[in-house]
């Protein structure tokens, strides 16, 4: 077995960070949910989600990602009932926005579809507080004045702590940080973006803007849905249960230049006896990410991410990794 996929027996093993200028503690590792349902082949039930978990909060993690609409609403359900007993030592982080069905405000950002979708997700969380309530995309169709307004009015209630956002243009996000400024109205404090080291398009204005802003960077899809594993071969077969049941994946990636990265990242990761994935995360670290939110459906997937934040990487390391990256058009904010 290699060195950094060793079994890890230390309590509190996890490291701890500022979500960005709150006062809020997260680990470095964060769990993402998506993979807790029933909706496609490559989920996992309560069942073999329960020692996840159990073992995730053995290592320190105190971080956990969901959202309204994965498995519609059975994430949610999933993680309400693992975590009711550990609710006072962890951080629970659901979003709003896509639809959760066919009516005209059954999704959307308006006050209306927040208000609503909010009391269904404390419910299925078993919780009385959302640590972290994030939109989960930018709502055209709605002022951001209005959304704001409401966040602000379930912080100040104390339905929700503290407010993020996920994948927007960054034009767009400093637009909502003016208006909450303009307003006197709660803060984003992160930002779940679509960033890793196959798609790098982040870097060139919205990190800078959360990084001026302090802003958390919590990205998703730390391993670009898994194809940063490795396990995807250049002229190897590509089926798996993630590509049968994830289109975005299949059109995603599997282009020469992706694999050029991965490549490269397998070329570290032997010199350094880890694994692939363990690069990549170590990589994300190394660039200021907060937590990367990590989709977690089989126990190795959790040791291994956790390893990788104690793997140092060095200024070349750095280098060799970004150099094979070529330009991507934007993806992930619809």
């Amino acid at each position: 077995m290699l060195e950094g996929l060793q079994r890890l027996d230390r309590v509190n093993y996890m490291q701890y960070t500022r979500l960005g200028t709150s006062g809020l503690k997260v680990s470095r590792i964060c769990v993402g949910c998506m993979s807790f349902g029933n909706s496609s082949e490559w989920m996992i039930e309560i069942d073999q989600a329960c020692p996840i978990v159990k073992r995730a909060i053995d290592l320190g993690i105190n971080f956990f990602d969901t959202a309204n609409v994965y498995s519609d609403g059975r994430s949610e359900e999933i993680i309400g009932e693992l975590l009711k007993d550990y609710r006072n030592d962890v951080v629970i982080a659901t979003k709003v926005y896509h639809e959760v069905g066919d009516k005209p405000n059954d999704s959307g950002l308006s006050r209306y579809h927040i208000m609503r979708e909010v009391k269904r997700s404390l419910e299925r969380l078993r919780t009385d507080r959302i640590d972290l309530y994030q939109t989960h995309r930018l709502d055209p169709d709605t002022p951001i004045s209005e959304t704001l307004e409401t966040l602000d009015d379930l912080v100040s209630g104390g339905t929700v702590n503290y407010i993020g956002a996920s994948s927007m243009f960054a034009w767009q996000f400093a637009k909502a940080l003016y208006t909450s400024d303009l307003l006197g109205l709660a803060r984003f404090v992160s930002m779940q973006n679509h960033y890793n080291l196959l798609y790098r398009e982040e870097e060139r204005e919205m990190i800078p803007l959360c990084k001026d802003q302090g802003i958390a960077l919590i990205p998703w899809s730390p391993l670009g849905r898994g194809f940063l594993s490795g396990k995807y071969k250049r002229n190897g077969s590509h089926d798996s249960p993630r590509v049968r049941g994830d289109k975005i994946l299949a059109n995603r990636f599997f282009k020469p230049e992706d694999f050029d990265v991965v490549e490269r990242a397998t070329e570290i990761a032997k010199e350094k006896g880890v694994t692939t994935p363990q690069v990549a995360i170590a990589w994300l670290l190394h660039k200021g990410v907060t937590s990367p939110i990590m989709g977690i459906s089989k126990m190795e997937h959790l040791e291994e991410a956790v390893s990788a934040v104690e793997l140092k990487l060095s200024p070349d390391d750095m280098k060799r990794l970004e150099e094979p990256y070529k330009p991507h058009p934007i993806m992930g904010h619809s």
